[in-house]
């Protein structure tokens, strides 16, 4: 099966582009991206993941203003064409590749639409190789490679509670592509049960300030070992133009992160937290985060119970759904992973950013024991 970016020098396999390296049904291409403006007044969160040993191309939108979330999801039969990124009324347009692009959500049966797009301040930068431990009776294994981009967003948003002006001034955000192997796709033949309960612990903190940006992501066991983690200092230009390529030079690689978590009673979520980057020079760097709002994350598929990524809903499906923020029960499963956007301080210095939080299962270090147990 050819298609057009077989005419491209960039193969990796003596197979098609079409034709992915992988077995795994667990395969994956997925474009993230979220907004958020400088207040804190709302946040929007956007998803679309190619599924290629699945057949499924999947999408969802989601923003949260005035107290509502609201939700579209949608997912096709994936086309054979790789650079047709649509599902429905939903598609993403490349402008220009790894710097400019257009995410448009047509007027359809949700009241959910939008057109916006990406303005880049930063070039893009990878995070280093993700690979999950692996077990015997493992049922979460990941393998991904992830790059992220700083950025404005412009364009409006409509809902069924009204339109959102999204002034590029005033919403930034980030873009997220990963790539690789991760739990997708409706579970198969689950053979033995585990003998282990499932653990997941992830933070993950860009930050915007005024002449730079911040990045800071890990993840660790379940007695606190941080098996991965990521940060950085990347510069910003007020001018795309000025961006000097794909990658900048002058990104500041950083020698390593800490956190340390105070969580709201009764949940997992953090009510306070403070990051800290150390430099090569022996430098530390701590960065208060005070959340104003937060939005879950099954609003774009994840641990969502219909919705989830990959699990196949026919050719063509898509559905809307809301929720009021304050009505939603912290403790249930489907709730545990949140972004929050976050006030952000260094001293008198005042940044803008997000708090992603996923913590399942137990974690020696903020003492939780099982599943889904809140801090006390």
């Amino acid at each position: 099966m050819l298609t057009k970016f077989d005419d491209y020098p960039i193969h990796q396999t003596s197979e098609p582009l079409a034709v992915v390296a992988t077995t795994d049904r667990h395969a994956y291409d997925r474009y993230w991206f979220n907004g958020y403006q400088d207040d804190g007044a709302f946040y929007f969160g956007i998803g679309a993941g190619l599924y290629p040993n699945l057949g499924i191309l999947d999408c969802g939108f989601s923003i949260v203003h005035d107290g509502v979330q609201y939700a579209f999801h949608a997912s096709r039969r994936a086309p054979d064409e790789r650079s047709e990124i649509e599902v429905g009324p939903f598609r993403i347009e490349i402008l220009e590749p790894m710097m400019s692009l257009r995410v448009v959500l047509d007027d359809n049966e949700t009241g959910i639409s939008a057109d916006l797009l990406w303005i880049p301040r930063t070039a893009s930068f990878a995070e280093e190789f993700q690979r999950s431990r692996r077990t015997p009776t493992s049922r979460s294994h990941m393998e991904a490679t992830r790059f992220n981009q700083f950025g404005r967003w412009q364009g409006e948003i409509r809902t069924p509670g009204g339109s959102v002006t999204i002034d590029p001034a005033r919403v930034v955000g980030t873009k997220d592509r990963s790539w690789g192997i991760r739990p997708v796709g409706d579970p198969a033949p689950p053979g033995a049960p585990p003998l282990e309960m499932p653990q997941v612990f992830f933070l993950w903190a860009p930050i915007h300030w005024k002449d730079r940006c911040t990045h800071a992501g890990l993840f660790e066991n379940e007695h606190a070992v941080m098996w991965h983690w990521d940060a950085m200092v990347m510069p910003t230009y007020e001018n795309p133009e000025q961006i000097p390529g794909v990658e900048d030079p002058r990104m500041q690689p950083l020698a390593g992160v800490e956190h340390q978590l105070e969580f709201i009673p009764g949940t997992r979520r953090a009510r306070h937290a403070t990051i800290t980057l150390l430099d090569f020079e022996g430098g530390r760097t701590e960065i208060d985060l005070d959340p104003l709002l937060v939005f879950r994350m099954k609003g774009i598929g994840y641990t969502h119970p219909e919705w989830g990524h990959g699990k196949w809903k026919g050719e063509l499906a898509m559905a809307g759904e809301s929720w009021k923020v304050d009505e939603v029960d912290d403790l249930d499963l489907t709730n545990q992973h949140v972004q929050q956007v976050v006030r952000a301080r260094i001293g008198d210095e005042e940044g803008i950013g997000v708090l992603e939080q996923i913590h399942l299962g137990p974690h020696r270090r903020y003492g939780f024991k099982d599943l889904l147990g809140p801090a006390s």
